[in-house]
């Protein structure tokens, strides 16, 4: 059963972020200490954190916090790692909300306009979109959406988070936007096949057959069996979607995990990176679970117990 699978999928996040966590160079003493460090001084301070012991000391040491719910003690912040991370968490999780919605609205119209019309200028002109779209770094396109929309026309804040809801959905649009372009290509590629394939269907002719046409066809018969096949993919992207907010974050200086993320490494602060990687990873775990559930929800003929390929 794919929930089962995700045990020990879990486990292994927590080894692998574990051992590239420490694979960052540098001493965290170091970092702390800063001009004031002395060789001795540096020896007093990572015995104090533990930086002394061996690496399967530590590691068990963070299997033991993590199952206490004790992510540590962040070094360059002196609060606790759980608590920065939930401050966090929300704006993340909003932006990659906010970028699933927004890459629906893209995906879904484009895809069943150009599967309307298969071989025809309206297919080709969408087909155009997922080879420009991916050749485009996220980066870039995100410093491009900057340029245009915020300093050029001035219809969006360069950067920052907001205080109210409506504010954070203002602020958050044009990150939003620059993930889901990011994303839309992949799954307006997807979905298209998908709808084509369905439109060539038995059932489809029988309720053209029987009157059906226009919204109601779509609707009723050939998007709900459309979005079957492309949930996998879906999900798929949505954990890169959270993986792309890391790097999107610092672009628009959003204060969600991406920043602590990269503030953290800078700083040689290993208990931040830990418990930010951590819950990246094992938030991908989770959208891989839920994407199971969603897709036999949606077709009952699938046994999750026996459907652990995707």
């Amino acid at each position: 059963m794919r929930i089962v699978q995700a045990v020990p999928v879990a486990f292994g996040v927590t080894v692998v972020v574990f051992l590239l966590v420490h694979l960052i160079p540098g001493n965290p003493a170091e970092s702390i200490l800063g001009a004031q460090a002395t060789p001795a001084r540096v020896a007093a301070l990572s015995k104090q954190m533990g930086l002394d012991e061996s690496l399967p000391q530590q590691y068990l040491h963070f299997l033991d916090n993590i199952a206490h719910g004790n992510l540590g003690q962040s070094y360059t912040y002196q609060t606790s790692v759980l608590s920065l991370v939930l401050q966090r968490v929300p704006v993340t999780l909003l932006l990659v909300l906010y970028s699933v919605v927004l890459m629906l609205i893209i995906s879904v119209p484009l895809s069943a306009w150009a599967a309307s019309r298969p071989g025809g200028a309206r297919d080709h002109a969408v087909r155009v979109v997922p080879l420009v779209g991916l050749g485009m770094p996220q980066f870039w396109v995100g410093v491009m959406l900057l340029l245009v929309f915020a300093v050029g026309f001035k219809w969006f804040p360069v950067g920052g988070y907001g205080q109210t809801f409506s504010q954070h959905l203002w602020y958050l649009f044009l990150p939003a936007l620059t993930l889901a372009i990011s994303v839309s290509p992949v799954i307006i590629r997807s979905l298209r096949s998908s709808m084509l394939n369905v439109l060539e269907s038995d059932y489809v002719a029988t309720a053209r057959s029987k009157g059906a046409g226009g919204w109601s066809l779509f609707s009723g018969h050939v998007l709900r069996n459309a979005v079957i096949p492309a949930v996998s993919i879906v999900g798929v992207n949505v954990g890169y979607l959270v993986g792309g907010t890391l790097v999107i974050e610092q672009v628009f200086a959003i204060p969600g995990l991406g920043s602590l993320l990269i503030g953290s490494i800078q700083a040689r602060d290993f208990p931040s990176v830990q418990a930010v990687a951590l819950f990246v990873a094992v938030f991908v775990v989770a959208v891989g679970v839920l994407t199971d559930i969603v897709y036999t929800l949606l077709d009952p003929r699938v046994d999750l117990t026996r459907r652990g390929d995707v």
